[in-house]
Order: C-alpha cells, then sequence, then structure tokens
C-alpha cells in the first residue's frame, strides 16, 4: 500500500496517516472499498463514485482521526 501510494505522488506524511486510519478501522474500509467496487462495475465514474461514498461515510472517518 505504501509503495502504490509514494509511486502516486503521495507524500509520506499523508501516506502514514492513510495507512494510520486504515489499521485502526480496517472493516470500515473494506466495507468503502467493496461499496465503490460494485457502484464502479455497474457503470458509475470511478472519482464520482469514490466522493460519493467517502461523503456517506465521513462522520465515521472523522471519528477515526
Amino acid at each position: 500500500m505504501r509503495k502504490m501510494l509514494k509511486s502516486q505522488g503521495v507524500p509520506e506524511a499523508q501516506i502514514d496517516q492513510a495507512l494510520l486510519m486504515i489499521n485502526k478501522n480496517p472493516d470500515l474500509f473494506k466495507k468503502i472499498a467493496d461499496e465503490i467496487q460494485i457502484k464502479t462495475s455497474a457503470g458509475g465514474d470511478k472519482m464520482a463514485v469514490t466522493m460519493e461514498v467517502m461523503k456517506k461515510y465521513e462522520s465515521e472517518l472523522k471519528a477515526i482521526k
């Protein structure tokens, strides 16, 4: 995961923060990823779907920090 994010130009501090959040609640991130996958498989735009799903789980994501 770290290698993939780094190759996309994500700063090291943001990578650390993202991995920390994922490790604190892996089930939430699994649920988010599954929902994004289902909606993009149905023909949704990946960026639009990702934003929609992340907004749906915004309160849970804020609670992790």
